[in-house]
């Protein structure tokens, strides 16, 4: 017989290194960077490499400054949704990539170079560019790699890398050829702080004051001898006073009718009597003219003299203004196509920089900036001005130089969205039906990227800027025709390939244009591609070209912010539609703008700004990670501290329950089936299974915050809460390979393996250090996280009626606080349970539900003597009359100090 000294030494107590204390902040970098060292990503692609395909191709974050709060979230989602096809079985492919030509970069580099960017050429221009843009993709990369993110970080797609350049280049040929290429003069979105055209997708919107007037044009003498009056003035409204000397024509509504007053003034008669009520007509109405009677008449602009046409437009509205609208073809969208059907003339005036040149009329405003005119042009109008007043509205500004936009009509290059192509659709039409076949999450994203694909203008695709992919085609001097050679093309892309694009500065036009063409008949055109068109054409240049081992057209999932349904999401696919015919992506995730706690907008001024680096510096990236999988990114993300110590809480319940799981199955070798375990073994594996199955279906439609609440509370409430508690005892207490003992460490194996690649997704560091810290059981199967593919828990019916002993635990820890305060008992194992049923536990597992020592059923309707506590259902609660036994200190020794039988087997067995 063992002393009562040995007994300790004689239990079978957990064995683990996996250390409590994480250390997170210190032992990610050394982790990551041994993954970097072993190449995990290539290992992850030869462990898959005869398993289905899974593509997700990486929207490009542009490389111009370290990454915020929002890039850490939109970086993790995707390494979570990666890692989930992965630990799934599939061969994934995740090629990161950087957006590095466009305005922003070329800003910058112009900023520093202060006086100097007028002496310094094109050439060196774009060589500081690309300098600009290697240090920050650099900085990006290994802050990414920092929050764990696994890719291919050596292999990543750089869109100013030359063989990228040339693919970009041979994306925008293939669009040519389809026909959906074109280059007019027409109105677009125009920075003149920036002097050059924008996409919808680089335009914001923000308030701004603007003056608001009622114009009166006078109708000439044989406009007014055709209406059989003396004189009239049709009577404009307009906000942009400094269009006025651009005006050719004003528009009415078809079918409506239009009324004339006392005072001389044409108005639609719909609006006559809330324009009498803020006196911007004052008499009676005489005369009443339907639109069709006033079409082709003239007015006189009273700014300039010059003719006014009076025309018919759908675009007229009768909510505000005077139902008579202003056009000046070069300043608007809907202008510009009512011109094209009166066959109008398009003044231009406005220089790129936003001021009025030479040509304007009148000819005093040559040289005033046009929001400056405003002041004068009012001023000149004299009694032709009816009204005037200011006014806040929201405005579209450049969204980085943020200053007021204009529309500017200029010869830019198109992808048209309405001209037939290939089969004789419209690339509208194209677009529209490929958005029918993507799959979205949330939903509504579907209807959002629908509705902008159908009202959105020709995509401007031409910028008049130096840093970019150039629009790389020859011009004709004489005719202005566009060079569309194949050769010459081809010949373009491999010099792009082997050079970059900088060789369109540099070299000479010979060098493109090969033999049989006189260069000196040639020009090359100088404006360079939208960097959307870069972004966009990646689908082509990085999934199609073979350049990247970055997986298959279309892609399985793009995942970006809800504000690339107007952007990315949008430039993929039209360029996708036009040169190849279908949807660039199958599945498209969008997320939320991360938020401070309080919901408010992060903004340094504030000082609510959360840096990435500094969360892992503090609570590592784990914590980081865990808070985007438990976060509903389809609405606004909030972070802050408040909610990251509760999800650091959260980290160390479910690491502190990882410890217990792998300290208890250290000398398990081979677990019992799932069918075979014990009736609590069984009850704990059907409930795992249960929320472990819900929690992959929330998975597999990208609901992780679904998926990691729903694990997290089984983890804390039911196996940690209760089942690892209550079978402690007979892990470190029954004999070795009694089969309770087998049938609770193989239930906790079951549950820690399937729980090991649910978690390790989004817990992939933590993932891996248990790994390194397994028993020989789990270490079979391989030596790192990567090496292991996900198990689904065997699915079990549930023996016990749990619901019921739940609620009968939760009544007796209510109820127990009171005797352990009379001082009637110290510890629970004092305890003994009589009770009518077991409830579907065997006998010992029914007294370890509540932390007793033993349980005896009695008869129904018998009440035992001496009862502490009558529980519901026929328990009651009562003083266990026997001794605690040495060794596993349950009150069931028949004598003092002497060992329990159970125990006492396990002494001479052991």
């Amino acid at each position: 017989m063992q002393t009562r000294t040995d007994y300790k030494n004689s239990l079978f107590l957990p064995v683990t290194n996996f250390p409590m204390r994480a250390n997170l902040s210190e032992n990610e970098p050394k982790r990551y960077a041994k993954w970097r060292t072993e190449r995990v990503y290539d290992k992850m692609k030869q462990k898959r490499k005869n398993a289905a395909s899974w593509t997700f191709h990486d929207g490009p974050p542009y490389a111009n400054g370290e990454i915020h709060i929002g890039h850490a979230l939109n970086k993790i989602l995707k390494d979570i949704i990666v890692k989930y096809h992965y630990f799934k079985g599939f061969s994934v492919r995740f090629t990161p990539g950087w957006d590095c030509h466009g305005l922003p970069i070329e800003h910058q580099v112009v900023t520093k170079l202060a006086e100097k960017k007028e002496v310094v050429s094109k050439a060196e221009i774009r060589r500081l560019c690309r300098e600009h843009a290697a240090k920050f993709v650099q900085i990006q990369k290994e802050s990414f790699i920092a929050l764990g993110v696994t890719a291919d970080w050596d292999n990543p797609y750089i869109t100013m890398d030359y063989r990228l350049e040339a693919e970009i280049y041979r994306e925008l040929v293939r669009v040519a050829k389809s026909g959906l290429l074109i280059e007019r003069r027409k109105p677009v979105y125009w920075s003149w702080a920036a002097k050059s055209a924008l996409a919808e997708a680089e335009v914001e919107y923000k308030d701004k004051e603007s003056d608001s007037i009622f114009v009166a044009f006078e109708l000439d003498a044989p406009s007014c001898a055709k209406l059989g009056v003396q004189h009239a003035k049709a009577v404009i409204w307009t906000t942009t006073p400094w269009t006025l000397p651009a005006n050719v024509a004003i528009a009415l509504k078809p079918a409506e009718s239009y009324v004339l007053t006392a005072d001389g003034l044409i108005v639609a008669e719909l609006l006559y009597d809330q324009l009498r009520a803020k006196s911007i007509v004052r008499g009676e109405i005489t005369a009443r003219f339907g639109s069709d009677q006033l079409e082709r008449l003239s007015a006189i602009n009273p700014l300039n003299g010059s003719k006014s046409l009076l025309i018919l437009g759908d675009h007229v509205s009768m909510d505000d203004g005077t139902g008579l609208v202003h056009t000046a073809p070069g300043h608007g969208e809907d202008d510009y196509r009512i011109g094209l059907k009166y066959e109008l003339e398009t003044p231009m005036s406005v220089d790129e920089g936003g001021c009025f040149d030479a040509t304007v009329n009148p000819n005093y405003l040559a040289g005033m900036h046009i929001f400056k005119a405003n002041e004068l042009i009012i001023e000149k109008l004299g009694s032709a001005l009816i009204s005037h007043s200011k006014f806040t509205h929201s405005y579209p500004h450049c969204w980085r130089t943020h200053k007021p936009v204009i529309y500017r009509a200029t010869r830019q290059w198109f992808i048209a969205m309405d001209k037939p192509y290939g089969g004789g659709q419209t690339l509208r039409e194209a677009a529209l039906t490929a958005v029918k076949q993507v799959r979205f999450y949330p939903e509504s994203g579907q209807n959002r990227l629908r509705s902008m694909v159908e009202t959105r203008p020709d995509w401007c695709v031409s910028r008049q800027r130096e840093w970019g992919v150039p629009i790389a085609f020859l011009r004709h001097k004489q005719t202005q025709e566009v060079l569309y050679d194949d050769e010459v093309q081809n010949r373009t892309a491999e010099i792009f390939a082997k050079e970059g694009c900088d060789a369109w500065v540099i070299r000479p036009i010979s060098d493109f244009l090969g033999g049989g063409r006189n260069p000196e008949e040639y020009e090359k055109v100088m404006d360079i591609l939208d960097v959307w068109f870069d972004s966009g054409s990646t689908q082509s240049s990085v999934l199609r070209s073979g350049l990247y081992d970055a997986g298959n057209a279309p892609a399985d999932l793009y995942l970006e912010g809800g504000d690339q349904h107007r952007g990315w999401f949008q430039s993929s696919l039209l360029t996708s539609c036009a040169a190849h015919n279908e949807a660039p992506f199958k599945t498209i995730v969008t997320h939320g703008f991360t938020v401070d706690e309080n919901g408010d907008k992060m903004s340094k001024s504030v000082g609510n700004v959360v840096a990435p680096a500094a969360l892992i510096k503090q609570y590592g990236s784990e914590i980081v990670r865990l808070w985007v999988a438990m976060s509903d990114y389809s609405a606004e993300v909030k972070i802050g501290q408040n909610i990251l110590t509760q999800v650091a809480e959260q980290y160390k319940k479910l690491r502190n329950t990882f410890r217990f799981m792998l300290a208890n199955i250290s000398d398990l070798t081979a677990p019992v089936a799932a069918a075979d375990l014990q009736t609590i073994d069984r009850w704990i594996l059907a409930g795992a299974a249960r929320v472990f199955g819900e929690a992959e279906a929330a998975f597999a439609v990208n609901d992780f915050a679904k998926a990691f609440h729903s694990v997290n509370s089984f983890v804390v409430s039911e196996l940690s809460g209760v089942y690892l508690d209550l079978v402690k005892d007979r892990i470190y207490c029954d004999e070795l390979e009694s089969v309770r003992r087998r049938s609770a460490q193989s239930a906790i194996y079951h549950i820690l393996r399937s729980l090991l690649t649910l978690i390790a997704p989004v817990l992939t560091y933590t993932a891996d250090e248990i790994m390194e810290c397994a028993p020989a059981l789990l270490r079979n199967e391989g030596e790192t996280i990567f090496d292991l593919t996900h198990k689904p828990l065997a699915q079990v019916a549930n023996p016990i009626d749990s619901a019921r002993l739940i609620a009968l635990r939760e009544e007796f820890f209510a109820a127990i606080d009171q005797l352990k305060k009379a001082g009637t008992i110290k510890n629970t194992l004092e305890l003994a349970l009589k009770t009518e049923s077991f409830f579907g536990l065997e006998r010992e597992d029914f007294a370890d539900w509540f932390s007793l020592s033993s349980a005896e059923l009695i008869e129904s309707g018998d009440t035992p003597n001496e009862v502490l506590i009558t529980l519901s259902n026929g328990v009651f609660v009562v003083k266990s009359q026997l001794h605690k036994c040495p060794r596993c200190w349950k009150f069931v020794s028949t004598a003092a100090d002497h060992p329990c039988p159970r125990c006492e087997r396990a002494l001479n067995n052991g």
